[in-house]
């Protein structure tokens, strides 16, 4: 055994694990599932509440991630606990992609799955929509390999932890294609609200960074490769001609690059540089994502609290996430607006101006991002699928293995 990790990436989290274990082969992985009472796997540890904790910790650093394209080059297997930049490395010797990234490449994949993690994009879907195939260790140590079309496959995806350790995971891929992007700042108010669905679907990409002031802010253009005029202004907000940070007044050095010049999908996706891993974020996360046809009637909602979260605001974030059919993804059968923030690390004032937030999104179908701080309560009843994924639950690991104390609050049936 070994000492295991004590806090989160951004330290705003206490683990309560006593033990830990780093298993060097799948085999080696079954053994220790199979004999264990309770254990949770700590990929890059973004996550900023207890989905993640538990008494044995699993590491898999150790592990082999073994990158494969697959014979009809359309898909790649790689071991789950990889992070999205070790797998954009790979992908990029070989001309290849993936339909889009998070803020931060340095997050692991079965991580970022489990959660139903996103980028950005009308017509694109959270990470969790490009796994094609899945393989994880079950509750009594066994093998499970799950593809796109069976029956359990949509309540694998997006797991929670919930389900097994995940050992390898398929995902769709396509050709490489370059990305440019560019800031317009000084976007008002009265502009985003007005022209929302064309801002946001302006091009491949879209994220509008507000600190919830005056301003509405900046909104990020991520376009593909193609003819495109990049005008001075968009709905008043003017084309900014120096590169900037997400949070504003920041040294943009580490954000990936900007003014409109094309490069490589994995140096633009991205908000942050691929060779830019943040030991410590000195940060608290939210999220909220409401129903696409909400979205403007939401973000007035907010704007009417303002004063109660402003203060402790680093950065927000609006972004769209397209559909899918993904059982626990927040996006099952429907667009959302998704609604982030990044807090200053004081969990107390956070938790109490996440309340007033989720308070103010109550009528509009918000959920929150599964690994970041949401008031704690049962939750996974708002999803459709719900008594599926329970079902599911219940055969994979009837013992509760890969549970805990929060898992058992959010995945209540009260």
């Amino acid at each position: 055994m070994k000492t295991p990790p004590s806090t989160n990436w951004a330290a705003s989290f206490r683990y309560g694990f006593r033990d830990c274990v780093y298993p060097t082969s799948v085999d080696a992985l079954c053994e220790t599932v199979a004999r264990s009472k309770n254990l949770k796997v700590l990929g890059s540890r973004h996550s900023f509440n207890a989905i993640a904790d538990g008494d044995l910790a699993v590491i898999l650093s150790d592990m082999p991630v073994d990158p494969v394209v697959e014979a009809d080059g359309a898909s790649v297997s790689v071991g789950g606990h990889a992070t999205y930049g070790e797998l954009a490395s790979f992908l990029n010797e070989r001309k290849l992609a993936i339909h889009n990234l998070a803020s931060l490449p340095h997050i692991s994949i079965a991580g970022a799955i489990a959660t139903a993690t996103h980028g950005s994009g009308d017509g694109n879907g959270n990470l969790a929509t490009a796994v094609s195939a899945i393989e994880f260790v079950a509750g009594d140590g066994t093998l499970v390999r799950l593809k796109r079309g069976d029956p359990d496959f949509p309540g694998a995806v997006v797991h929670l932890g919930a389900l097994g350790v995940i050992t390898r995971v398929t995902l769709d891929v396509l050709p490489e294609f370059e990305v440019a992007q560019g800031v317009y700042e000084g976007l008002s108010w009265p502009a985003l609200l007005e022209n929302f669905d064309a801002i946001m679907g302006a091009c491949y990409s879209v994220s509008v960074f507000t600190q919830w002031r005056e301003q509405a802010g900046a909104i990020w253009l991520k376009r593909k490769a193609g003819a495109y005029n990049w005008a001075e202004d968009m709905f008043g907000a003017m084309r900014s001609t120096v590169k900037r940070h997400p949070i504003i007044g920041l040294d943009p050095q580490n954000s990936t690059d900007q003014l409109q010049q094309y490069g490589r999908w994995s140096d633009r996706l991205p908000h942050f540089k691929m060779g830019f891993t943040p030991s410590n974020g000195e940060e608290i996360q939210s999220e909220f994502h409401v129903p696409r046809r909400f979205a403007a009637a939401a973000i007035e909602a907010l704007l009417g609290i303002r004063e109660r979260f402003v203060p402790l605001i680093q950065a927000s974030e609006f972004r769209t996430v397209a559909a899918d059919d993904l059982w626990l993804s927040p996006q099952y059968q429907r667009d959302t607006l998704s609604i982030h923030f990044t807090w200053v690390r004081e969990q107390a004032a956070v938790d109490e101006a996440v309340s007033h937030i989720e308070e103010a999104l109550s009528a509009f179908e918000a959920l929150p991002h599964w690994g970041k701080v949401f008031s704690l309560r049962p939750i996974g009843r708002l999803y459709p699928k719900f008594a599926d994924f329970s079902a599911l639950r219940d055969r994979l690991d009837p013992q509760r293995k890969f549970s805990n104390q929060w898992l058992e609050t959010v995945l209540s049936e009260r």
